[in-house]
């Protein structure tokens, strides 16, 4: 099962038109990213859950034939449930067999047939895939103790490289990915019909009644696409030594210079323009001179379509015809 119905409000305003994990990823949405990643450990057989503008991912994904799956889907109205409520939704679809939960938001390369396996071993309900989180990004640390799921601690702290060298003995944590291999049991502590997150309502809770969620702690790269200036690092990061991606019937004028940039679909840029890390949204037109770095850029009519801003999205003002976004 992938986890697509978030509202995708940190990354707003590339989220106007569609969600989170429908928004483009280097010519591809970011949705068929993990559906084909778990296309390749022979799962084909697949459930997106959907809210928020839920034809966008619809759109995105198809019957998931492109992808190399195949694709039902589950659409929760009126409310979202929650990481937990969304498999209540699906639990006619996961009753009878051991399943892969992944977050739509994410990319990665870490071997699932080995966390699997490492599952199964455990005899745990459930088993989270973790990983190291060497830069101590703000993500929850998760700790362990004999191949289980002890605590959840606060956000990591970030480490100093003088910090590092002066205390070699400062542990790396470990933070979640957005996997879990889960056993169709732990449907049975699942609330019926309201919302509720799969590690505050039922893995805390299950851990201090006795019981057995797995750890195990992964191998390989991964990514996660929740924020504007993650989302343009991690695309830059993977361009293959190219500093700029074109979207399709992008145009680009005269003397245009473009740098460590990502364009959408139907893009023009005029004479003379200057771009510098930014992210310039479908059907953008940036006007002959303009001279744009560390910014988000969609059309100001887009705004049209939403009643308010996100609160936790970044600020934004209008210039001419698009609405400008700085991020730093």
């Amino acid at each position: 099962m992938i986890l697509a119905a978030g509202f995708g409000t940190r990354l707003f305003p590339l989220t106007i038109d569609r969600t989170k994990p429908a928004i483009p990823f280097l010519g591809k949405p970011l949705v068929g990213y993990v559906a084909e990643y778990i296309a390749k450990f022979g799962i084909r057989d697949i459930v997106v859950n959907l809210h928020h503008q839920p034809q966008s991912v619809i759109e995105a994904l198809g019957d998931g034939s492109s992808f190399g799956v195949n694709i039902q889907y589950t659409v929760e109205q009126p409310d979202i449930l929650g990481t937990a409520g969304a498999l209540d939704f699906a639990r006619d679809h996961l009753k009878d067999d051991t399943f892969v939960l992944v977050n739509g938001k994410i990319i990665t390369d870490i071997d699932i047939s080995k966390a699997i396996a490492a599952h199964k071993r455990s005899g745990a309900i459930a088993t989270m895939v973790l990983k190291e989180n060497h830069k101590r990004e703000k993500f929850t640390v998760v700790e362990c103790e004999d191949g289980c799921v002890s605590r959840f601690g606060p956000h990591a702290t970030p480490v100093t490289e003088e910090e590092l060298r002066d205390f070699e003995h400062i542990p790396i944590p470990l933070m979640f990915t957005g996997i879990h291999i889960v056993e169709p049991a732990l449907l049975d502590l699942i609330p019926r019909g309201q919302y509720s997150d799969t590690v505050t309502h039922i893995y805390i809770p299950y851990i201090k009644d006795g019981g057995k969620i797995g750890a195990y702690v992964a191998q390989g790269n991964w990514y996660e696409l929740s924020t504007i200036p993650r989302y343009l690092d991690i695309s830059l990061a993977m361009m293959d030594g190219f500093n700029v991606h074109f979207g399709k019937n992008c145009t680009l004028g005269g003397s245009a210079g473009l740098k460590d940039s990502v364009l959408w679909d139907d893009v023009t840029v005029g004479d003379g323009a200057v771009l510098y890390r930014t992210i310039i949204a479908d059907g953008v037109r940036i006007e002959p001179g303009e001279h744009f770095e560390n910014a988000a850029i969609v059309r100001a009519d887009m705004l049209r379509n939403c009643d308010e801003i996100p609160e936790k999205a970044l600020k934004g003002y209008v210039q001419g015809e698009n609405y400008i976004v700085p991020l730093n």
